[in-house]
């Protein structure tokens, strides 16, 4: 399998030759606040389970904890069938696609460019032809598919709220994308992992636009969501799939050959942290910080959720460089995070990704050094 170096080692090529070390470093969306203490302590009590074998399903307890969380934020009434408690979402991102596609002849698989890099490396994996859907300002950073395009597709990846852009796809563009994968047959499978990190409307989930469109069996629709922005606890490996339970069903038996069982004090800290939204509400309120302060400082637009700012600087690559040789900061080229197209267009050219993950002090220093560099 021919992957790709992945963006951050791209980066450490790009800046080895730079003598100064980062002040700061704004390249990856791992969140900087320590864990909160319930979710430590409930990980702390349940230790001695580690003599135990995890099963594949999950204990009833996170699937509880999971189910009461979409009962919660997206008044979605669901059973056990319909989701399945996952090792985090990367492992599900790089092997649903491979299990899905695997009896497709000719599979094509869609996904955002820019992207998270996993979606490309679950296509290669999966031996799958790449669709490109590009994100420019042109078009407010909205994935979009021709008719011939979607009628192509076997499996779409959306990712909203947007990382890199922070784009986020209303209810209402939701819905027309739930329509037409029941029209072209085709499967969605939703990166929604930045959903609780928001700064004020709550974003709406694909299962939500799913039920608004009398698709309450959620066929050919599938949502993923993960622990590790929502609750600073991305060492947890917290996540679930949730929708469409005839895909489900035969994608669970699937993982008892994949190996990603997550072991039992982890589920039962994820189960606590799930059910408290308390905590949640203090982390978003210090990204709604941190992107005012980019706002006013930079001078920018930003996002209303992710904690991400897509800062367009022009040589992205000479860029990066300059700032943390002058300044210290290092940031995130957007060149490494998506593809040339077939017409010669790279959407994340001239683009830096800004990760505002730290406390806000620290984040004002940063913008205060990147703007001195704009």
């Amino acid at each position: 399998m021919n992957f790709q170096t992945y963006p951050f080692e791209k980066l450490q090529a790009l800046v080895s030759d730079i003598p100064q070390t980062p002040k700061i470093s704004l390249t990856i969306g791992e969140p900087q606040f320590p864990t909160p203490a319930l979710i430590c302590e409930a990980l702390c009590k349940k230790v001695e389970t580690l003599n135990k074998y995890p099963k594949t399903a999950g204990e009833n307890v996170l699937k509880e904890a999971l189910l009461q969380f979409l009962q919660t934020r997206f008044s979605l009434t669901m059973d056990f069938d319909n989701i399945i408690a996952t090792f985090g979402t990367r492992e599900v991102l790089f092997n649903f696609p491979q299990f899905f596609l695997f009896n497709k002849t000719n599979p094509t698989l869609a996904y955002p460019n820019p992207f998270y890099q996993i979606y490309e490396g679950a296509a290669i994996a999966s031996r799958a032809k790449s669709i490109y859907m590009n994100l420019t300002a042109q078009n407010d950073f909205k994935p979009h598919l021709t008719k011939e395009q979607m009628k192509a597709c076997d499996l779409v990846i959306l990712n909203s709220p947007n990382n890199p852009t922070g784009s986020t796809l209303s209810l209402e563009e939701l819905k027309v994308w739930v329509q037409n994968a029941l029209e072209y047959d085709f499967v969605i499978l939703s990166d929604e992992c930045y959903s609780e990190i928001y700064s004020h409307k709550p974003p709406a989930s694909i299962l939500e636009a799913s039920w608004a469109v009398g698709n309450q069996e959620f066929k050919n629709i599938l949502a993923l969501n993960s622990i590790s922005k929502r609750s600073s606890a991305p060492g947890l490996r917290s996540g679930f799939i949730a929708g469409d339970k005839a895909i489900l069903k035969d994608y669970a038996r699937y993982r008892t050959y994949v190996g990603c069982a997550i072991p039992l004090p982890l589920q039962y800290a994820a189960a606590v942290a799930w059910a408290d939204e308390g905590h949640s509400k203090f982390f978003q309120e210090q990204y709604k910080e941190n992107l005012a302060l980019a706002q006013e400082i930079l001078g920018v637009q930003v996002p209303c959720a992710t904690f991400y700012v897509w800062l367009f600087v022009g040589d992205d690559l000479q860029w990066t460089r300059e700032l943390l040789t002058k300044e210290e900061i290092l940031v995130l080229p957007g060149s490494y995070l998506s593809r040339t197209d077939s017409k010669g267009i790279n959407p994340g050219k001239g683009y830096v990704r800004l990760a505002l993950v730290y406390e806000k002090e620290i984040i004002k220093d940063a913008l205060l050094r990147i703007k001195k560099c704009l």
